[in-house]
This record gives structure tokens, C-alpha cells and sequence, in this order.
């Protein structure tokens, strides 16, 4: 049975979101603020995070960051904040999911769902050049050097990697990494999450690992010699 936190200073909100999350089997813990939410996290095992974004004190920008840095566990934001810039703002902290206020409960516990079992997986590894991935553990290891790296930003890597030489546009990563092709500002979402990805694989010296930009495609890693795969 999976585990849920479900974070938001609002408890009547917070109870919309653990019932609809009960229904489908998962077992959901509460915090109504982020000290509280990262103590659970400290003591509790969880599958999943959803968390409200505008709350006073931490908000969950903050808080989704504070997460992140210990933590690989998805995260779901729910927020009335419905702009492309809000959007990329909270996937930018690290987040793997953004549902926009008013929302229906069943679409919450569902994309839950999917949230979490993106998140397992059979015992396997993806084998690409200095790069080997552990899709169980969530672990990269570049040049026998393990390479911290978000949820979102693992996923995404992984994606490209499984499909070496092979562009992938950006509406197949976002229908991969983040579960659906109707996230607002989607292509900026997957543009900054590549960027992203590519940044941290430089500040790690691991600039063989490379993603390229097939102009009219998408993305692309290339195989191994393959210099014109993109820019």
C-alpha cells in the first residue's frame, strides 16, 4: 500500500485531498504546515508528496525545494496559481506534478497513482557510454561517480537514454517524465527541465553524457561517435 503526505494549511482542503487519496488505497498522512511536513518526512517512509502552494509561513515553492534536496520522493503541487510562469516555477523546484484550484479529487488520486507507479519499476539498468542508470534505486552514475539527481530530472534522463539515437519530441517527454500532454507551458516546462539536466551533468565534469537539440524534433542523446545528432 502506498503512503501519501498530503501538506496544506487549509484542513478542509487537506481532507478533500486524503479522502479522494484513500479511496484509492493509498494510506495518507497530514501537515498543515512545512516544519510539520518535513518532520514526517524524516520519520515516516513515503511514496508521494502533495502539497498546496500558497501557504503562510513556508510556502511550497520553499518547501518543495527543502524536499527535494533530501528527498526523491514525487511530489504533486495543487495550487490556484494557473499561469505558464507559475507552472514552470514549481516543476523548476522540483516538483513532478501541478494541479490547478478547483480540481476534481478523483483526477488528484489518480494522477497520484500514476505519479507513483512511475516511480517503481522491475530490476533493471539503462547502459548508455560513461552513463549507467539504476531504475529502481533512482541512481546515475557517470564515470563511477554517482550523480545526484532530482526525480523529474532521473525520469527525464532515463527517457532519453533508453532511446539513444532516437529524437524525442517534447510532447513524448512530457507524456513520459510528467504523465500528460496538457500541462500549461509544457514545452518551456520540458525546455527548462533539459536545461536543467544539462547544467548539472556540466557542474559534474560529465559533459560526455550529451543531450542535443534536433531543431523541428525535440532532444536527442546520441550514440556513441555520433557528433551531428543535433546542437
Amino acid at each position: 500500500m502506498s503512503v501519501a503526505l498530503v501538506v496544506d494549511d487549509e484542513p478542509q482542503m487537506t481532507m478533500i485531498v486524503a479522502f479522494a487519496l484513500e479511496t484509492q488505497g493509498f494510506t495518507v498522512h497530514q501537515a498543515h504546515d512545512g516544519a510539520t511536513a518535513l518532520n514526517l518526512l524524516r520519520t515516516r517512509q513515503v511514496d508521494l508528496v502533495v502539497l498546496d502552494v500558497l501557504m503562510p509561513s513556508m510556502d511550497g515553492l520553499t518547501l518543495c525545494r527543502a524536499i527535494r534536496a533530501r528527498h526523491e520522493v514525487p511530489i504533486m503541487m495543487l495550487t490556484a496559481l494557473a499561469g505558464p510562469d507559475q507552472v514552470v516555477a514549481g516543476l523548476e523546484c522540483g516538483a513532478d506534478d501541478y494541479v490547478v484550484k478547483p480540481f476534481h479529487p478523483r483526477e488528484v488520486a489518480l494522477r497520484a497513482q500514476a505519479l507513483v507507479r512511475r516511480g517503481g519499476g522491475g530490476a533493471k539498468t539503462i547502459e548508455a557510454g560513461p552513463l549507467t542508470l539504476d531504475l529502481v534505486e533512482h541512481v546515475a552514475i557517470v564515470g563511477g561517480r554517482r550523480l545526484e539527481l532530482p526525480f523529474t530530472e532521473f525520469k527525464l534522463l532515463a527517457h532519453l537514454a533508453g532511446r539513444r539515437g532516437t529524437p524525442v519530441s517534447w510532447q513524448d517527454l512530457l507524456r513520459a517524465v510528467w504523465g500528460t500532454t496538457a500541462l500549461r507551458g509544457g514545452r518551456d516546462v520540458v525546455k527548462s527541465a533539459i536545461f536543467r539536466l544539462r547544467s548539472r551533468l556540466a557542474e559534474a565534469g560529465q559533459d560526455a553524457v550529451a543531450i542535443k537539440t534536433v531543431r523541428g524534433v525535440g532532444y536527442v542523446m546520441p550514440l556513441d561517435g555520433d557528433e551531428n545528432a543535433g546542437n
